[in-house]
Parts: C-alpha cells; structure tokens; sequence
C-alpha cells in the first residue's frame, strides 16, 4: 500500500478498509509513515470526519499497540476524562475524592493540548512528581492510595502518544472522530468498570456549539459502550475558565483548596457532578446518596489528605498539600483593574488560554518546555459587579515585559457591561448509552 493513495481517499472523502487503516495507523508506530503524512491524514479527517467503522478501528488499533492495563483485584476502577477547557483542574480533585470514597481510579492524562492546560503540566509542578510510572509502580500507586494519574507510557496505547502529541502543533485537535479515538482508547486500555466523560462546549473548548458536544458525547459513550465499557457523559460549558486560576502551579493551588472544603462554587459543583455520576454508575449509592457522601468528604478536607499520599507515592513532594506555597512562583505579578463601573458580562477562556501560552504556560510546539508557575489568577467572574479600580485579573509572569505583553488580551477577555447577565448553566445535557 502507499500512504499518498490512503491520505488523498481520505481527503477525497472516501472511506478506508480495515485492512487499510490498520497498515496506516501502524505503519506511522513503526516510523514507515512520516510525521509529514500523519499530519496530512489527521487534517483529512477533520476536513472529511470518519465513519462508524473507521472509527471503531482507528480505537481497537490504538488500543492494540499497546497493553492493557489490569488493576487486580479490588474495588471497581473508574475514571473521568475530559475534552479539554481552559481552567480545568477537575482530575486533580476528583481522583483522590473517589479514592477516598472507596474506588480506585487509574488515570492516565495527557499535556497541555491547544489553548487547553493538561492535568500531567499541572502535576509536575509539584518537586520530583513522576508522571513516567512503569506500570508495576502504576498498579502498586492505585491500589495503595486508591488511585494515581500518569502520563502517556510506552506500554498503554502508545500509538495515541504519538497521535496526540502531533495533533498539538498540526492544528489537528477539533475532530469529533480524532477526540473520540483517542480518549476512548486510552479508557478501553486502562482496565476500567466506568467512565464518565466530560464534553466541553464554548468558547474556550475544542467544541465551540452545545449541539456539536452533544454528538461528540453521543459518539464517546457510544464507541465506548460497543467496547464493553459502561459510560456516561455531561456536556459542560467552557466559555469561561473553569474556576478562578489559569495556568499549571496555580490551578494545582486552587485543586487543594477545594480539597479541604473550599474553592470557586463552579469548579467545586462540575467536580461533584462528575464524582457523583461515577459513584452511582458502580452501583454501590443512589445519587441522592453519592452526593451527599462525597460532600462530606470534601467538607472533612480527607481528600486532601488522599492526594498527598498520592504524590508521595510518584515521587512528589507531599509537604505542597499542606503548604502550596511551596510550588514555585512567577517573579512578577501584575494586577488588571477595571476602568470603569459595571458588570462582567464575559471572560472569555479561549483568550485567556492562547494568553496563558504566550506567557509560557503552555506549547507552541511539539517538545517545548513550560513555565509551571505562570498565568492568570481572575478576582471576578461573569456577572459580578465591580467598579472602577477593582481588581480584575492578576498576571504571573516571568518578566514585566511578558506581563505587558498579555494586558491586552487579558482586556479583550473580561468584558464589562451595563447590565447584569444571566449565568449559564454548568450542565447543559447528560448522556448515556440509551441516547446514542
């Protein structure tokens, strides 16, 4: 076969056999398919999408390029994924929430993809946290603090790694079938009981329309319950940050406090929401009574504790649960003001996530490295009002001259008004595998 005949089928709109799609796909993880012409594929399929069939190969020959990982014996494995959102620091909360509520939760997350932060940069903002875990240490981390979160190895789907890590800098990410294969892949391989889903919409997500993340979670749950994984997903907004904290450092600050009890009210509901549908899909609590149990549990700071072990376990330093002022911190902070009374009637993620790259906070190109201790800590969300001279946004940065650089994208973000707005809801549809 050659692959110039297979990317120009696909940029045709044609559909590859199986046969062909699988000599493809392993053909670039064996290097006989350029980086050059993966990257033309990928932006075929987001030009041409994929179908059904298609779909369930690219995620079975994803799987198979690598092993499955087994947890043993023990409580239900589970996990949560997300599309990606600028803000998003749920798994940092989540993993030890569930852990603590009696799971395991084997999680294996990826980087910074886009203008989107990835939960593996915020992690190694903690000194000596290991996200390379071989997978002997994977399960003993698991099954001792009830879970652990590790990169892209060798060993579990490798070939997404590769995909992934491409589809970063090919402006290739905003592909229902690319975003389904990878993320369902990954899940298939990880050894799971449930899965539950989080699926952008909004501006600061890969999905900008509601309708579009519906059909992105209606293909997931889909692809995945074909698979034999029970999942479900929510469809949540992204079209502010999530939370009040952009960038690695400081979004892991904000995780630990709304492990003991506090943090931003949307952050914290998003958490729970997606904690509560995965305690009640193992069948052990209503969702009246998983809610209930795991508010408890945050509001006893237990979780936090939880987390701690955790990092430990890979290698961290754990003293930053209790004291985060032991992350490192940007040399320069420079506080935005409104000039004016009014409203914020907008705070627009995906400025401020492009933003957050521009001061370092995430990748521009495949292999850079980032600053963990810079970007944005917001003093207001949309509809609060402020007046003129309020704070509004304070810049981490590693220079004045960085800092200035980003003030008028940060402007352009927060937007203030007249008026009071009214507040989208957190939760737009939820989807099970009866919707599909």
């Amino acid at each position: 076969m050659l692959a110039t005949e297979l990317i120009a089928t696909k940029r045709d709109g044609g559909e590859l056999s199986a046969e062909q799609l699988r000599w493809f796909l392993r053909g670039f993880a064996d290097g006989e398919v350029a980086d050059y012409q993966m990257s033309a594929f990928l932006m075929a399929v987001v030009l041409r999408g994929m179908s059904r069939a298609e779909l369930s190969v690219m995620t079975r020959t994803i799987v198979d390029s690598g092993t499955r990982f087994d947890p043993g014996p023990g409580p239900p494995a589970v996990d949560k994924h997300s599309t990606g959102g600028v803000g998003d620091k749920v798994s940092l909360i989540l993993a030890p929430l569930l852990a603590e509520a009696g799971l395991r939760v084997p999680m294996m997350a990826g980087r910074g993809l886009g203008h989107t932060g990835g939960t593996v940069d915020k992690l190694e903002s903690i000194p000596g946290f290991r996200t390379d875990l071989p997978i002997d240490d994977f399960r003993t981390a698991v099954n001792e603090a009830g879970f652990a979160i590790i990169s892209q190895t060798p060993a579990i789907a490798p070939l997404d790694g590769r995909l992934y890590a491409l589809r970063d800098v090919s402006g290739t990410v905003p592909s229902i079938p690319l975003i389904a294969s990878s993320i369902v892949s990954k899940k298939l391989a990880e050894g799971l009981d449930c899965l539950v889903l989080d699926v952008k919409y909004g501006t600061g997500a890969f999905m900008a329309d509601a309708d579009d993340a519906v059909e992105l979670a209606r293909t997931m749950v889909r692809l995945a319950d074909e698979e034999g994984l029970r999942a479900s997903a929510l469809v949540t907004a992204m079209h502010a940050p999530l939370g009040l904290t952009v960038g690695n450092a400081l979004e892991l600050r904000e995780a630990v406090d709304c492990l003991r009890g506090g943090g931003p009210d949307d952050l914290r509901e998003v958490t729970l929401k997606l904690a509560t549908e995965l305690l009640h899909m193992t069948g052990t609590d209503s969702r009246e009574d998983a809610r209930s149990r795991l508010e408890g549990i945050l509001a006893g700071g237990a979780a936090a504790d939880r987390l701690a072990l955790g990092v430990a376990l890979q290698g961290g330093d754990a003293r930053v649960v209790e004291d985060p002022d032991l992350l490192r911190a940007a040399p320069v902070q420079h506080l935005v003001t409104a000039d004016r009374d009014g409203v914020v009637t907008a705070a627009d993620a995906r400025t401020l996530g492009v933003a957050a790259i521009e001061l370092g906070a995430g990748r521009r190109r495949l292999g850079d490295s980032i600053d963990h201790a810079v970007g944005f800590e917001l003093h207001r969300s949309p509809g609060d009002e402020v007046a003129a001279g309020d704070p509004l946004v304070t810049i981490h940065a590693a220079s004045h001259e960085a800092a200035e650089g980003v003030v008028p994208a940060v402007e352009r973000a927060i937007v203030l008004g007249g008026a009071p707005v009214a507040r989208l809801p957190l939760v737009h549809a939820h989807v099970t595998p009866s919707d599909c």
